[in-house]
């Protein structure tokens, strides 16, 4: 039931005899307060139920029954105290015990004995009406907090609420984060740099080989778990997450049961507002398995590779050797047959070339060639290959060169620069045969600086290079070939027009160099080849050409000149003794460690020619070293077709000591002991 406020403020009079309720109505109206006669004490208690001020009721009102008033005040909210004000005859003495007891009963009593003038009555109604606004306002403000506080109650509740739903979503996302971290073989961990507290997942101590939970870890704990070969690894990786904010280590623990297990640990740091480090937080990874499934992999692609290589070259040696022992064949059956001996033989000639070209590219692409470096300026080199080249595209092909007139100097060895280039363009010739239009090869050349981002798969180091390229207007390269072509026996040629070592030679001669090849191809537009070389910080120096030695004309022996034959294969000895006794030298045959005695003796020895490769635990360049002890000055000319390791082809290739290559023929060994005994030029 709605109750006005012009109810509330009215005082219910309830004087039932004589003319009490008329004059105390007129003197309220007139003070202006409103009122509202009640005749009996059930119409008093509609009015109190509707809503009032104050009640002024005479004190013969209150003989009857007064139950259900009791009732009414007892019902009262807790901020009602229900003024009234009570109009009592005059007693001479204390008032009856009934009396005192049913006005103390009423609670907030006015009592005011008759005769009442009416400044009184109306001033003792202000004050009852003044007291019931302050009882309303406090019910209000009561009513206010009540709101309020089922505001906040539903407020708490909702929050509750989504609190709840929120901490199921996190818990299902922990609870899939943990699932999928453990299905993936992960454990997670994190460290509050400001607490001190670090948590991890139960994974973490297991990969550590804990049954439970392990030590308290931290920095020095997993250090004392890496293997001592790799913790100078870890070191710098911790010393670098402060600066780049992340934490990327790899490398071997040692588990409490003495397994060595690969493990990968990943983290980033969280900085607060000024930069301070909050935490770190990432994951570990057991990656023991997937090592030994990519070592596994590895060995199987090795395995691959060595099959092709080798299928490769016995197909072409196969070839080779077909024309060489045929034709010895045949001249053993009809040696008489002079001029088809002669004809037989240059056959057999022209395939042991061949086959020796094969191997100089197998040696190139596995970086074993031997290797005679200068620092030159490529452009010089280019230009003076120019009509090579032209030569390898042919006439219908126009050559450009487009070279940088500033370009840096490089160290590499001219021969493998050249054979590098006129393996590009023959291919880039070949990729454009048949095609419709004008054919073109650019040459180019120019300085570039390789930031830290373009080095990043190529094995070398940020710095300045030198770029020399070669461009086709050709048929381009598909890209699922295009990954493949530095692949041995790997060819986008027909049958029977390339070996499939061109490309592999080109990529072993510039990993040779410390550089690097790489393809760009657009099918149908053409392609370029480019070779980063490293600037070298000497200047360039006098260029040796790379053609054959011009008008050297065949050495024969001096008069007892003696030649220290070294070498380990027994029938490779037979020739190189005969080829020098037809030389007329005087042969002393020895093997590395018999070699050394024989050189300390007093037999006259004017040059030593060794092998370089050889068994025994001495090379031919450390036997060149030890023979200059007991024979300063001695001259030596060293032999192979092959270096033992990436190293020894750049050592023996500095020009400290001359070499020939394997195989080789009688002028070509007599040219080189002239060259080494004369004291000419190397």
């Amino acid at each position: 039931m709605s109750v006005s406020i012009a109810d509330e403020e009215r005082v219910l009079i309830l004087a039932p005899r004589g003319r009490d309720a008329a004059v105390t109505g007129q003197v309220l109206a007139q003070a202006g307060t409103g009122t509202e006669p009640c005749p009996d004490m059930a119409a008093l208690l509609d009015g109190l139920a509707a809503g009032a001020g104050a009640a002024l009721v005479t004190e013969e009102a209150l003989d009857g029954d007064l139950d259900a008033l009791f009732a009414w005040l007892d019902a009262q909210p807790a901020w009602s105290d229900f003024p009234f004000i009570v109009l009592a005859t005059r007693q001479a003495g204390r008032r009856p015990e009934r009396a005192a007891r049913l006005l103390a009963r009423l609670g907030n009593v006015v009592l005011l004995e008759r005769p009442v003038n009416a400044e009184t009555l109306a001033s003792a109604a202000a004050s009852a009406l003044r007291a019931r606004r302050r009882q309303y306002q406090a019910r209000e403000y009561l009513l206010e907090r009540e709101r309020a506080q089922e505001q906040l109650r539903r407020s708490n509740e909702d929050l509750e609420r989504r609190v709840a739903e929120r901490t199921r979503e996190v818990e299902a996302a922990h609870e899939t984060l943990a699932f999928a971290l453990d299905a993936a073989g992960m454990a997670s961990w994190d460290l509050d740099y400001v607490t001190g507290v670090s948590r991890r997942s139960p994974r973490y101590d297991a990969v550590f080989g804990y049954a439970g939970e392990g030590p308290a870890w931290d920095r020095q704990v997993l250090l004392d778990h890496i293997v001592e070969e790799d913790r100078g690894i870890a070191e710098r990786a911790f010393a670098a997450t402060l600066e780049t904010n992340a934490l990327d280590l790899e490398c071997r623990v040692r588990r409490v049961d003495g397994a060595i297990r690969w493990i990968a640990l990943q983290g980033r740091i969280k900085r607060d507002a000024s930069g301070a480090p909050l935490r770190i937080a990432g994951i570990l990874m057991d990656r023991s398995d997937q090592r030994l499934t990519e070592e596994a992999l590895r060995q199987a692609q090795k395995m691959e590779a060595i099959g092709q290589l080798t299928g490769g070259v016995a197909h072409d040696f196969n070839n080779l050797l077909t024309v060489i022992v045929g034709g010895l064949d045949m001249m053993l059956r009809r040696p008489e047959q002079v001029d088809r001996v002669k004809r037989l033989a240059e056959a057999a000639m022209g395939a042991a070339r061949r086959g020796e070209q094969l191997t100089q590219q197998l040696l190139a692409f596995s970086r074993r060639q031997m290797l005679r470096p200068q620092t030159l300026n490529p452009n010089r080199l280019l230009l003076d290959f120019k009509p090579l080249a032209e030569r390898a595209a042919g006439g219908a092909v126009e050559l450009a060169f487009d070279l940088d007139p500033a370009l840096d100097p490089i160290r590499i060895d001219p021969a493998q620069f050249e054979a590098a280039v006129l393996n590009l363009i023959v291919n880039a010739r070949d990729a454009m045969e048949g095609r419709d239009g004008h054919a073109r090869i650019a040459m180019t050349s120019r300085n570039a600086r390789l930031d830290t981002a373009a080095v990043a798969d190529r094995g070398v180091p940020p710095g300045p290079y030198i770029v020399v390229s070669v461009t086709d207007t050709g048929s381009g390269i598909p890209p699922d070939k295009l990954q493949r072509v530095f692949e041995p026996f790997f060819t986008t040629k027909e049958v029977g027009k390339g070996t499939g070592l061109g490309l592999s030679q080109v990529y072993g001669f510039t990993r040779s160099a410390g550089g690097f090849a790489h393809i760009d191809s657009v099918v149908g537009a053409g392609t370029t080849v480019s070779l980063y070389f490293p600037r070298s910080a000497d200047p360039a120096g006098e260029e040796v050409g790379t053609g054959p030695a011009a008008a050297i004309p065949l050495r024969r022996a001096g008069e007892g000149e003696t030649v220290l034959l070294v070498e380990d294969d027994e029938q490779v000895l037979a020739m190189a003794t005969e080829s020098l006794e037809e030389l007329r030298y005087r042969v002393v045959a020895r093997n590395a460690a018999e070699a050394l005695g024989h050189l300390t003796g007093v037999e006259r020895i004017d040059i030593l020619f060794s092998d370089v490769v050889m068994p025994g635990g001495m090379n031919g360049s450390q036997l060149a070293v030890e023979a200059q002890r007991p024979r300063p000055g001695v001259k030596v000319l060293l032999t192979s077709g092959y270096v033992a390791n990436l190293d020894e082809g750049q050592v023996i290739g500095r020009g400290e000591l001359p070499v020939l290559n394997k195989p080789y023929r009688r002028d070509e060994l007599a040219r080189s002991l002239r060259l080494v005994l004369g004291g000419g030029e190397r």
